[in-house]
């Protein structure tokens, strides 16, 4: 009895609130908390919030005791009661208790045991989800953020208890990041040290996904999904997480991916990859994408040694993010992007020919595989830049047009092209092609208000170069940039495949009145297309796909440029082209000659319906008709199907066969045309860059005229000079035949100077004037001595100087300098 009253009265003796919280745990921990004797702590709590701390030590003492006795029983008790008394109590005095809730979830989280590590968990995301009413200043959550990414990499032999692990830790992860957002203190969760920790566990997690396919905006599985699968679970953390981020934070969410993949070795296949940043474009903020972006474009600069199948993979990656971008704000990375890119662009062919010249010497598989890979990285590269630059605004495509234009090797140019110095031919060939590739689908679907806005003189020149006509390839990809630029209202696949059109009004065309503006880019640049199309048939290695290309060059001008002058020009071209076959002055093979007449033939029959002038119509019909059953090889449907009966030769007296200039004139004459500069042939432009080409161009002939001209010594030409006497003076003025051919000749120039192109009169007076600014600089060379001096000039003889003085009387001054 004596011991019993003694430990009542110690019992009575202790603080109430340690009574409250013994009396919550019952006899048997099997019957659960006593909720009669909870409320009673929860009231007391509440009412005596300055108990609270206590309270929380106390609860911590008896789990911790609890724990290590391994009575796991009253430890579930404890932390009930805690989760109970933390959603009851929003007070200030709440925040030692936190601190004595935080470090029993602790204790939990350290144990070995599963149950304890997934109840912790269980306490801490509730814990996260109460919202305080003061900021914490001092509280930390490293411990948390290291342990729950450690339960994320469970390696647990039961399967059923390593997913249930894992799942607690994404879902304290989770928790983690809610509750540091939340804080005012919610930057420090954003430290490198944590995101290197948070990003590879959920990674790490979402890489056992199923279902790669299933990427876009977030999505709302169901509950009994999100607990079961630590994948699907692990993913909206993530897209959480990024949606959460900042502009200051965002580069350190999104550097803790590329570590990952680099680590994994994730970029080959890249699947997974591919995933992860459409998951981090669709979840990040819009005006943040440009970060995303720039990160990707660091890395690939970090990585660009590495294998051609990494680099493509994320080259690959790059175009994703960039189409997700692309729809909104990208910032100022544009030009940034592209620049990368092209630099990429180049190592790649660098790597190429390195990896081919290293073939020459040992041919071996690899070597080829190697080559083959590169190709991908190209290809990965420019469909990259032309899915980017296709979905920018009209006003940004056409800086980027411009930007891409500047860096393809032009022979002769002082652009800011892509240093093809190393490459070679092959390598300038190389870059050549795939820059007009990914100009190509930049320029697709492209309508500008105006031609002169999507063909600016700084464009247009370099695309027209001459050093672009060298490959058969080049002069295609140049005309279908040009058809694209051109085309404005969809015409051109109306127009696909060269060939006689029966009614063009069944094409059911659609074009607009030619504006002003048209006109004037017309009067400006038409001769530089006329002469880009006139030199392109003359070409050697044309295929059927470039006379194809030229048609459709012809029909969209035609459609989108053509005023009354332009049709008399563009008739001339083709009278042109069809005089390049007759006369074959470039000694064309007769499959290119039959290729011209045909390109002439389905041209002029559709320019013919277009204009609609009946007479005109009637000419082409009848010669086409004759073709069709005299030399049926001048016709497209013939000449690009059979090959094998071409003509031996072609007879320049077949008028019947030819559209004849005279004939043309006097149908659109009486249509109000003006025919007069029909009579004048047609003569390309000449320009500067046929002087640096190296391809054969229309001014070798006078270039070789030049050069033979110059080469001839003086002496020579004083030899051959006709001896000036009296009875040559009198038989020259005894000349009764002179005056008529002054007047000829007079009446031709003026001829000329009023019917020919401004363009052409142009090109001839600049042709004549740089043959006589020659001559003129031979005869001053000549002519000019340096003055006598009194001193007199100096001689050697026998190794020393001899000075024969000249007297001042007998020098020789002009005339102006003597008084």
């Amino acid at each position: 009895m004596g011991r019993k009253g003694v430990c009542c009265c110690c019992a009575a003796l202790r603080p109430r609130y340690k009574r409250l919280v013994d009396n919550i745990f019952p006899e048997d921990p099997k019957d659960g908390l006593v909720k009669a004797d909870m409320e009673k702590l929860t009231f007391y709590a509440v009412s005596a919030p300055e108990k609270l701390d206590r309270i929380g030590a106390y609860l911590a003492e008896r789990l911790t005791r609890d724990v290590a006795r391994h009575r796991y029983g009253y430890v579930l008790i404890a932390m009930e009661a805690l989760d109970q008394l933390l959603m009851a109590c929003h007070s200030q005095s709440i925040k030692p208790f936190v601190e004595s809730f935080l470090h029993m979830v602790a204790k939990l989280l350290e144990s070995g045991e599963p149950k304890l590590q997934v109840l912790g968990t269980n306490s801490f995301v509730k814990f996260a989800n109460i919202e305080e009413d003061t900021p914490s200043y001092h509280r930390r959550y490293d411990f948390f953020v290291s342990r729950f990414s450690a339960m994320c990499h469970s390696r647990d032999p039961d399967p059923e208890i390593q997913n249930e692990i894992r799942i607690a830790g994404i879902r304290g992860i989770q928790g983690v990041v809610r509750k540091a957002v939340n804080d005012e203190l919610r930057a420090t969760i954003w430290e490198p040290q944590h995101m290197d920790k948070i990003v590879p566990s959920l990674l790490f997690n979402m890489q056992k996904i199923e279902d790669i396919d299933r990427i876009g905006p977030p999505s709302s599985p169901t509950v009994g999904v999100k607990e079961e699968n630590p994948s699907v679970l692990a993913e909206n953390c993530f897209r959480e997480l990024l949606g959460r981020a900042t502009y200051g934070n965002m580069n350190n969410a999104v550097r803790p991916v590329f570590a990952h993949l680099d680590h994994h070795k994730l970029w080959d296949p890249n699947e997974f990859a591919v995933s992860c940043f459409k998951i981090i474009m669709y979840s990040i903020q819009a005006q943040y994408s440009h970060h995303v972006i720039q990160e990707i474009l660091g890395h690939l600069d970090v990585r660009k040694r590495d294998s051609p199948r990494v680099r493509a993979g994320i080259i690959q990656v790059l175009l994703e993010a960039v189409a997700i971008a692309a729809k909104g704000s990208i910032g100022p990375t544009v030009l940034e992007v592209f620049n990368t890119l092209l630099k990429h662009l180049r190592i790649s062919v660098d790597f190429e020919l390195s990896d081919r010249r290293s073939s020459c010497e040992s041919t071996t598989l690899s070597i080829s595989s190697k080559e083959s890979d590169e190709r991908i990285v190209q290809n990965a590269i420019i469909q990259t830049i032309g899915f980017f630059g296709s979905n920018l605004p009209d006003y940004q495509r056409s800086e980027i047009m411009m930007f891409i234009m500047s860096k393809v090797p032009v022979l002769g140019t002082t652009s800011q092209s892509l240093d093809p110095s190393n490459l070679g031919d092959l390598g300038t060939r190389r870059i050549q092609i795939m820059l007009l590739r990914s100009l190509l689908m930049v320029t697709s679907g492209y309508k500008a208000t105006t031609i002169s806005n999507a063909l600016p003189a700084p464009f247009l020149d370099p695309l027209l170069s001459p050093s672009l006509m060298e490959d058969s390839e080049l002069r295609q990809l140049v005309l279908e940039i040009l058809h694209n630029l051109i085309d404005r209202h969809d015409n051109r696949a109306k127009l696909r495949g060269i060939r006689i059109i029966p009614d063009v009004s069944d094409l059911k065309i659609k074009r607009d009145k030619i504006s002003r503006q048209d006109v004037s880019f017309m009067k400006k640049h038409g001769q530089q297309l006329y002469r880009h199309i006139y030199l392109g048939c003359k070409e050697e290695d044309n295929v059927q796909k470039n006379f194809e290309l030229l048609f459709t060059s012809l029909a969209l001008t035609t459609i989108e440029l053509a005023n009354e002058e332009v049709v008399i020009d563009l008739i001339r071209l083709a009278i042109a082209l069809q005089d390049i076959a007759i006369i074959n002055e470039d000694n064309l093979p007769m499959f290119n000659r039959c290729g011209v007449m045909a390109l002439v033939a389905a041209y002029l029959n559709f320019l013919s319906q277009m204009i609609a002038v009946p007479a005109f119509c009637q000419h082409v019909s009848k010669v086409i008709e004759t073709r069709s059953v005299e030399a049926a090889y001048f016709l497209p449907e013939t000449i690009f199907k059979d090959k094998s009966n071409l003509p031996k030769s072609l007879e320049k007296d077949e008028t019947d066969l030819f559209f004849l200039t005279n004939k043309i004139a006097e149908s659109l004459g009486g249509s109000g045309y003006n025919v007069e500069r029909l009579s004048v042939p047609y003569v390309p432009q000449v320009t500067d860059e046929d002087r640096l080409s190296r391809r054969k161009s229309i001014v070798d002939t006078v270039s070789l005229q030049v050069d033979i001209l110059s080469g001839c010594s003086i002496e020579d030409k004083v030899d051959n000079t006709e001896e000036i006497t009296f009875e040559a003076l009198k038989k020259a003025i005894d000349n009764n035949g002179l005056e008529e051919q002054e007047k000829e000749k007079r009446r031709l120039v003026i001829e000329k100077f009023q019917k020919a192109p401004f363009e052409e009169i142009a090109a001839q007076c600049e042709t004549k004037a740089n043959l006589l600014h020659d001559r003129l600089a031979q005869i001053l060379e000549l002519t000019i001595r340096p003055p006598p001096s009194p001193s007199g000039a100096m001689t050697m003889t026998a190794g020393h100087p001899h000075y024969h003085s000249v007297p001042v009387y007998e020098m020789k001054f002009p005339d102006l300098c003597v008084y």
